[in-house]
């Protein structure tokens, strides 16, 4: 069994997938309250990096996933296209 060291900053504990091409944490984040959810991210056809990690929202504790990602119009697409289940 792999295990994923996690990455603390101010905002969040993160988990990195390990599908991840590109493993940094990118200016542009979107927390998602899904923390079972599977995501593609190759099927959003971004133009720039991205990373999903599996996170914990330090001010409530609350658990989902978050997407960082290089480019903002990256970000908006991505909010733009994003239908959870």
């Amino acid at each position: 069994m792999a295990t994923a060291k996690s990455l603390v900053t101010d905002e969040y504990k993160l988990f990195p997938s390990p599908r991840n091409v590109h493993r940094g944490v990118f200016e542009h984040q979107v927390f998602l309250p899904y923390p079972y959810m599977l995501i593609d991210m190759e099927s959003y056809y971004l133009k720039g990096r991205y990373s999903l990690f599996a996170a914990c929202r330090l001010v409530d504790n609350k658990m989902g996933q978050l997407v960082t990602l290089e480019d903002v119009a990256d970000e908006v697409k991505f909010k733009s296209k994003f239908v959870p289940d």
